[in-house]
Parts: C-alpha cells; structure tokens; sequence
C-alpha cells in the first residue's frame, strides 16, 4: 500500500513539476527579450519546416528593425485594425473577448477572436494555430508574463517584427519589401492600412490582393487611424 500511495503520489507531482518548469522556461525566456531581439517564433519554425518539406532550401523572409524605423502609418492601422485598446489594457481585453463571444454567439460561428496585440504575440512566440481552452488558458498566462516583463513599446516592436505577413513572410520590413518595394519606414497611410488588415490571415489575402473585402476593410481602417494612440 505504501508503494502504491508513493506511486500515486509522484503521477499527481511530476505534472505538476513539469508544467511549473515549462512556467519557468517561459518567464526567463521573455525577461531575456526585455533587451534581446527574438530569432525566431514559434510560428515561425513551423512554416519554415513546411516550406522545407517542399524546398529543403528555403528560407523565411525576416529582417528585424528597431521600432523608430517602422511607419507609425503601420503602427496606427494594427491598433486601429486589431487592438484599439492597446495601451489602456493590462494585456486581456476582457470586455472585446466578452462582445467577441455575444457576436459569435449571434452568427453561430466563430467570425471575431477578440484577442490583444499582446495575445497574440504570446501565441506567435510559445504556441501554435490550435483551437483549445488549454492553449487559450496558456496563452493567457504568457500575455501577462509579456505585460508583466515589457512596456507597451516593447511589446509591439517585438510583434512587428514577428507577426505572419504571408507565405515566408514575417515582420514588417519584409512584409513592406515583399509587397510595396519600400521599406518599413516609408509605408504610406494606404500601404500600412493595408496590411493591418491582411494580419488576421495573411496568406489568404497574399493571393488574393483583389479582394473586395480587403479593400473595404482597408477604406475603413484609414479612417479609424486618426485616434489610434501609440505606445
């Protein structure tokens, strides 16, 4: 009996140990980006190993640059786009995943994430694409890890530089290179609205640039970035 409750004991402990530790990993790891650029994401190892699947080599189009040389035309649309609340919220928007839910519920479907800036920067860099609550309850833990370590500006220098902007293609001076020819510094108000709105799916939009859906959406973000505040 006693090896038994021994035995029992360590398969309630040594889950517990092991997600305490994967905790840990994840805190370190972002106090060590406070000051140090990210490689590489999640997201993006994976679509890297998919590419490679087809063309052994192949590469990611990626080329970090310091916040002050990214258009705040781009920075205005994402928050305008994507996270309205960016600098007011503690990293969960909890009153935008509550309308989220009421108008999911209405559709029957789901059509808005409600998700922050910050969310789904903890997704890109720790997590993958799935949909579960334990990868949402997760995400959660890492969003105010992020929020507890870094200031806003941080934050969203860190997310444009890693967020998918379509196939290969991550971060915001590829993203301005692969489809305007410029450089993140230089994207216009229309280029950076444009964009914003292709962040929710990217390599849907990349091959579809006529979309009419992303040219109404991208006539609506213009007007709503005007009143977008910047960290």
């Amino acid at each position: 009996m006693r090896v038994l409750r021994k035995v029992f004991l360590w398969l309630i402990i040594a889950p517990l140990v092991i997600v305490l530790l994967i905790q840990m990993y994840f805190f370190l790891q972002i106090w060590w980006w406070v000051d140090h650029n990210p490689g590489s994401t999640s997201f993006m190892r994976r679509q890297l190993s998919v590419l490679q699947e087809k063309n052994p080599n192949a590469n990611l189009k990626h080329q970090w640059v310091s916040y002050q040389r990214i258009s705040n035309n781009l920075k205005r649309a994402i928050i305008a786009s994507e996270d309205s609340n960016f600098s007011g919220h503690p990293g969960v928007d909890w009153e935008a995943l509550q309308k989220a839910y009421e108008k999911n519920t209405r559709k029957g479907k789901v059509i808005a994430g409600g998700s922050t800036i910050t969310q789904q920067l903890a997704k890109n860099l720790f997590l993958t694409g799935e949909r579960s609550y334990l990868r949402k309850a997760q995400e959660f833990v890492i969003t105010y890890m992020l929020e507890f370590w870094m200031d806003k500006e941080r934050i969203f220098e860190i997310y444009l530089n890693v967020a998918e902007w379509g196939t290969g293609v991550f971060g915001a001076e590829a993203a301005a290179r692969h489809y305007f020819g410029v450089s993140a510094a230089q994207l216009s108000s229309g280029q950076g609205a444009r964009l914003a709105v292709m962040l929710p799916n990217p390599r849907f939009f990349e091959k579809r640039p006529g979309s009419g859906y992303l040219a109404r959406r991208t006539s609506l973000i213009l007007r709503r970035m005007g009143s977008a505040d910047l960290p």
